[in-house]
Order: structure tokens, then sequence, then C-alpha cells
């Protein structure tokens, strides 16, 4: 399958692994709002490698996320026409978030079933909650951040390991199209180390081979040198394209 194919075909399994809890369809973009919780949640994205109207996309964004009170904020795929981000750094937005797209068929990643790892088919309150303490999410950023978790309409699994009676280490993966999706991959700092992440993203791929997944995906910061290792080791060791953000200017 050529790349730029199955580019796209992460790109709408991310979407929908991640869900924004308002989106608009303008052109060759789609708008997507969660209240400023993620860029990703809360960014302008192309639907097309060459997006039409790129001066008219724009206008539309900036009145649209003023409205809900946001910065405009574009995602910007390196598998997508350069023209948009010239565009944007011409009218002042600045780049921000540099991130990988890597990928591996399931059958090169280490899949296996692990008995202490809970595969919850729901965000059930205990992984919220732990989900939150790891990640040091306010009041208000939990509470989004479970409405987004609560709103995936594809199959998924929550992933938690208990340790010492606490959750320890946690991540979701969802599928579509035959693609696994990994998601907010996090361990305790106490027990780091100890090959938890592994376990679980690996009970995860293992679930998805199961249920007939051919592929497994995850975006990572392109500076997060540890987390880029883990998942090479782990099979995830094809880099497919890049993507940033252009987030407008404070004052226009």
């Amino acid at each position: 399958m050529p790349a730029r194919d199955l580019a796209w075909r992460i790109e709408e399994t991310c979407w929908n692994a991640f869900p924004s809890l308002k989106q608009v369809v303008a052109g060759d973009f789609l708008l997507r709002f969660a209240r400023g919780v993620s860029r990703r949640a809360n960014s302008a994205n192309p639907l097309r490698a060459e997006p039409g109207d790129i001066a008219r996309a724009i206008g539309v964004a900036e009145r649209l996320y003023r409205a809900q009170g946001q910065a405009t904020i574009f995602r910007v795929p390196s598998i997508v026409d350069p023209a948009l981000d010239g565009q944007l750094a011409k009218r002042g937005y600045t780049a921000e978030g540099e991130t990988c797209v890597i990928y591996a068929p399931i059958a090169e990643v280490a899949a296996a079933s692990d008995p202490e790892i809970e595969l919850l088919t729901a965000p059930e309150p205990e992984w919220l909650d732990a989900m939150s303490s790891l990640q040091a999410h306010s009041r208000e950023h939990g509470a989004m951040y479970a409405r987004i978790v609560e709103a995936i309409a594809i199959p998924a699994r929550f992933a938690l390991l208990r340790m010492d009676g606490q959750a320890v280490a946690l991540a979701y993966g969802a599928m579509h199209d035959g693609l696994l999706c990994y998601e907010s991959v996090i361990t305790d700092p106490a027990y780091r180390r100890q090959g938890l992440a592994w376990r679980v993203i690996s009970a995860l791929a293992g679930w998805a081979r199961d249920a007939g997944a051919e592929g497994a995906c995850l975006q990572v910061e392109a500076g997060n040198a540890p987390a880029r290792a883990l998942y090479d080791r782990f099979g995830l060791g094809t880099e497919l394209y890049r993507y940033h953000y252009r987030r407008e200017p404070a004052a226009r």
C-alpha cells in the first residue's frame, strides 16, 4: 500500500481515537473543538493532500475559534502541500509541537497477553482518576479529558496495571480500519524503568491483533527521545510522516 494512502488512514484513525466534542467541516478542513484541552482536539486539520482555497479556510477557522474564545491553531501534516504551511507562516502563525507519526504491521510488534493487565471496555472511574493523577490534570482538564475519551465510538480498550494496590501504568488503544492507535501511554514515575509501559502497550497490541488489526500507529513528540526508543524496541520503528501546529499570533 502506498505510504500516502496509509498515512491518510492513520489520520482518520487518530481523529476517531481522540475525538473532539464539537466539529465543523469547512471545505477541505476539519475544525475540532474541545474547550482548549489538547491541541489535537482544538485545531483545524486538512482533509486532503492539496486543500483548496486555503485563505478562505483560514478566515473561517479564525472566526469560529474566536467565537469559542480559543486561539486558532492549524495542525499541519508533512503529507500536505507546503502551501498551507507557507500561507500560515506569512500570516504570522508560529510553529510548535513537532510530532512524529510512527507505524508498524501488527505482526512486527511485541504483542502478548498479560493476565495482570486489565483491558477495560470503557474508561471506568478508577482509570480516569488514575490518568488524571498521573498526568497532573486540573479538575477542569480532567473533566474534559473524560468527556473526550467517553466520546470514542470505535472499538477501544483501556489498559490498567496495578502494583502495590494502585494503578501504576495506563494507556488505551482504539481500532479503526484495521489500525490500532495508541493513546495516553503513561507510567507512575515511582515505577519507571520496570518495563510497565511495554507490558501495557503489548497487551493492547494483543487485543488488537486478535480483533483483526493489521497495523499499529502512534503519535509521539519528536523530542521525546526515551519514548521514541521504547517504541522502536517494541517494533514501532517506521516514521511515516510528521506534523506540527501553527498558532495564530496573540494580537492580530
